[in-house]
């Protein structure tokens, strides 16, 4: 059984109380994902979605930047495998 990875304090996303399998819009592959792991992908992938939807000539939020690459090195850290099938 794998134990609770903490959430840092900068995260400001929602905090589920269950994990859930998410799936790979690409590939298909899917991985079990704890609540943090849940969170913490969710708020990846909105960030993600937000910047992919700016206009090119639009200043993204650098804080949105910021937050969207320590989001990524969190889950890299907590869940490298996850974060290979998922988000790599």
């Amino acid at each position: 059984m794998k134990t609770k990875e903490e959430l840092p304090e900068w995260f400001t996303g929602e905090l589920y109380k269950k994990g859930d399998t998410v799936r790979n819009r690409f590939s298909g592959e899917e991985c079990e994902l704890t609540a943090e792991e849940l969170s913490m992908y969710d708020f990846v992938m909105g960030a993600t979605t937000v910047m992919e939807m700016q206009e090119p000539w639009e200043n993204t939020n650098s804080y949105l930047i910021k937050d969207l690459r320590k989001g990524l090195d969190w889950f890299r850290k907590n869940n490298s495998e996850a974060y290979m099938i998922l988000l790599d």
